[in-house]
């Protein structure tokens, strides 16, 4: 029976769980089964329970590994001592980057959150929600500092997320668009569209 192999950085289970997320992208997280991810992991189907007890924990690992990425983020953005603007960009570059370093992850938590189990499905939107609300709030700051025009800070924030999750049909088709363009270019019309 075949091992599953760490590789240099990481431990069999980030491997498993980084697997999980391209099977859960590719079939859906209802439609995967243990079995293909074994296949796909070159392993045995009970093996895998040697490193996690159900399939689930996979999703749970997926999804709030991604939140923890974020909210860390915004935390440090937001206790910088950049402008407002600033921290808006810093955060729209951070989710690009994020999103074509570790698409399958973000597409999963973006998608099959809602298969999480509860309490894990509560908690997990507590913290989609407390990032709305930290970048809400970066938005209002900018508009009360004068680094933006007037707007519904509910609307910029939603346009910036959806944005960014358009990054998913860029990265089904790879259109002739490098990674680097691509950021700045998006950076550039969602900053532009929100300074005075």
């Amino acid at each position: 029976m075949a091992k599953i192999n760490s590789g240099i950085n990481g431990t069999k289970k980030e491997k498993i769980v980084h697997q999980a997320a391209a099977l859960f992208k590719a079939k859906s997280y209802n439609a995967a089964s243990m079995r293909e991810l074994a296949v796909a992991l070159g392993v045995e189907a009970p093996s895998l329970y040697n490193h996690i007890g159900a399939k689930s924990e996979l999703l749970q690992a997926i999804c709030f590994e991604v939140g923890a990425k974020f909210t860390e983020q915004i935390q440090l953005i937001e206790s910088s001592n950049i402008t407002a603007i600033a921290k808006i960009e810093t955060i729209i570059r951070f989710h690009i980057q994020t999103t074509l370093q570790h698409f399958d992850e973000v597409y999963v938590s973006n998608h099959e959150w809602k298969h999480l189990p509860e309490p894990f499905l509560n908690d997990f939107l507590n913290i989609r929600r407390n990032y709305e609300k930290s970048l809400t709030h970066l938005v209002e700051t900018a508009i009360t500092q004068n680094e933006i025009r007037k707007t519904n800070p509910y609307v910029a924030v939603l346009t910036i997320l959806s944005a960014v999750r358009g990054l998913e049909f860029w990265q089904r088709n790879r259109k002739n668009v490098s990674p680097r363009v691509l950021e700045d270019d998006m950076v550039n019309h969602l900053i532009n569209g929100l300074k005075k």
